[in-house]
């Protein structure tokens, strides 16, 4: 789908720096189940006494809040209580727009100012966040910044222009979206469409070309930004302001229908119930099953794949089968894949009008601008995850950065959904990908934030809902996927990850399983994050025991920041109702300073 020309020419001039960090130690044999092969490694130096990490203590209020004055803690106090309670939650966006018509624009800003904007965002601008990054950093937390202007789809004249405008004028020519599947990678309006309201997750609407020039062009300010006010930084960017997002929601569905056909021909082989990394293709049945549905003959598939180098060893796995998709030239006879249920024959996409593929170009372009810049600054880059209908097609184009920028070192980081029932196939076929090709697997884990938007959207358009249906499963999923990633830190050294999460029973388990496994914060191959203005009772006793620990900040002017406050007040709302451990921390350290007199000294 995605031309390898476009993808050597992503490659040919990146210029990774530095070099990984080594970890001496034996090598335990893989664990069983995980389709581990060896990976061949020099001999390096010897054991390195390193001290062990301090214990860390999330139920201490003085070392959770030594950083925060006590107005900040009377501030917490009142946003985080405010944010709990369920009708300013569901209704605060209204809330917000009567506020500013009421107390006008001055007056009202300086109110967000002194509470929900002061909790939840750095500042205006990249110099106004500079005093609160450095702060955290003396308490051992950096930083993901992120420029938090949001387009507010709900007021705004885009909310209101009609669906057609997301695609192109071939598309338009074609019939638009009447012409394709209305199931889970199409375009509607409605429960989980970015132009849902701000309450929905964040997705850029999508003007023209020069609008994803501009969004590009605020993403390297944000790099900068970040290389200028802290080390070892990240910057957050979203694939979905840099296209059309219609093309990613028919990448979305190129991919997911050649997955789709690859698990159902193993379920014909007898290999239902594996794993994605078990399951292996017989050559053979595969070419039989090929000539029966008419799609080529066993010369004509045997012919394709050999010029593949594929099947050599009488199966193909599904690594395998996704290289295919990369090289359009070659699928030619593959254009239309067999349904086998209903014995039909589906397009696997529709051909691609030269507008199309140099939008698609200009995308590739701006990531390439954009992962260079992050090279040169020494700034992580982090690709956040959206919705699933548009997450294979994101996935896929993250991957293609990792194999070109993350050879030396983790530049690229991709991020993982665990609320997704997929999430733990998706991980383990790509960290297998980066072990075969020799480049650094990095990555976020997060539960997810869209999970309402996903549901009433499968419900609406009746596609079997992508998300584990209990908040249980769900963290089963993010503890199998994270245990995976950490034993792969821990036999070869060539991935990173980050605990992007709230919850301090996994966190707890993070810590447990690194000790168990002999992987020393002082490796800096796992890092920990969470929101700013939540949870610091988990960032900063992580920070001053020596994890690295990052605070997502966000910042952008009061104004347009309002739509993401919104966004993050909904997302969050279940987590904050649940949030009587971090109200009661608060609560005891503003007595503990009012008791002791120390609540207006500066070093509490």
């Amino acid at each position: 789908m995605v031309p390898r020309s476009a993808v050597r020419a992503l490659c040919a001039t990146a210029a990774p720096r530095g070099a990984p960090r080594s970890v001496p130690g034996a090598t335990p044999p893989p664990a069983a189940g995980r389709g581990r092969g060896p990976r061949s490694s020099g001999p390096g130096p010897g054991p390195r006494p390193v001290p062990p990490p301090p214990a860390v203590d999330f139920g201490d209020p003085r070392e959770a809040f030594r950083s925060k004055s006590s107005a900040e803690l009377l501030r917490g106090l009142l946003v985080l209580g405010l944010c709990a309670v369920e009708p300013l939650v569901e209704h605060n966006r209204e809330l917000l727009q009567l506020g500013r018509r009421v107390l006008g624009r001055a007056l009202f800003e300086r109110l967000m100012k002194m509470t929900f904007y002061g909790q939840f965002v750095a500042g205006e601008d990249q110099e106004a966040i500079k005093p609160l990054i450095r702060r955290n950093r003396a308490f051992g937390v950096g930083a993901v910044l992120d420029y938090s202007v949001e387009d507010d789809l709900g007021s705004a004249p885009a909310g209101r222009q009609p669906l057609p405008s997301c695609t192109s004028a071939a598309e338009k020519e074609r019939g638009g979206a009447e012409q394709r599947e209305k199931k889970q990678h199409q375009a509607h309006r409605g429960p989980g469409s970015h132009r849902n309201g701000v309450a929905s997750p964040r997705t850029y609407f999508y003007a023209d070309e020069a609008k994803c020039d501009q969004h590009m062009e605020t993403f390297l300010r944000c790099i900068d930004a970040s290389s200028g006010s802290s080390e070892d930084g990240f910057s957050a960017i979203k694939l979905t302001a840099l296209a059309r997002p219609q093309f990613l929601l028919q990448f979305s569905e190129v991919l997911v229908k050649w997955r789709r056909f690859f698990y159902q021909m193993a379920v014909e082989q007898g290999q239902g119930g594996r794993t994605a990394l078990e399951m292996k293709l017989e050559v053979e049945k595969l070419q039989e099953a090929l000539a029966k549905l008419g799609i080529a003959t066993k010369a004509e598939s045997q012919h394709w794949l050999t010029g593949e180098n594929l099947g050599a060893s009488g199966t193909v796995d599904l690594l395998a089968w996704n290289s295919l998709i990369d090289s359009r030239t070659k699928l030619s006879k593959l254009l239309l894949i067999p349904n086998v249920k209903t014995r039909q024959l589906e397009p696997l996409f529709s051909h691609f009008t030269e507008e199309e593929d140099q939008q698609m170009k200009r995308m590739l372009q701006r990531m390439d601008i954009l992962a260079k810049r992050a090279t040169e600054t020494g700034v992580r880059l982090m690709v956040d995850a959206e919705q699933s209908y548009f997450q294979p097609a994101i996935s896929h184009l993250t991957l293609q950065m990792q194999r070109c920028f993350n050879k030396e070192r983790a530049i690229i980081f991709n991020t993982y959904q665990c609320y997704l029932k997929e999430a733990y196939n998706n991980v383990t076929v790509d960290v297998e990908l980066s072990r075969q090709e020799g480049w650094h697997f990095s990555t976020k884990l997060v539960r997810g934030a869209y999970m309402e938007q996903e549901r009433e959207r499968a419900a609406k358009f009746g596609y079997e809902d992508p998300i584990n249906p209990t908040y249980e499963k769900t963290n089963e999923m993010y503890h199998r996927c994270l245990d995976y990633i950490l034993e792969e830190i821990k036999h070869s050294q060539k991935a990173s990850v980050m605990v992007a999460s709230h919850n301090e029973d996994t966190i707890k388990f993070t810590l447990r399983r690194m000790m168990e496994l002999g992987i020393h914060p002082a490796e800096k191959k796992v890092c920990f994050g969470q929101l700013l203005g939540m949870c610091d009772q988990i960032t900063f006793p992580l920070g001053q025991a020596g994890f690295p620990v990052y605070k997502y900040v966000p910042y952008g002017p009061v104004d347009e920041v309002l739509p993401y406050l919104s966004r993050r007040a909904h997302e969050n709302r279940g987590f904050m109702q649940r949030a009587n451990q971090e109200r009661d921390l608060l609560w005891r350290e503003f007595k503990r300073r009012l008791f002791a007199g120390t609540i207006f000294s500066p070093n509490p």
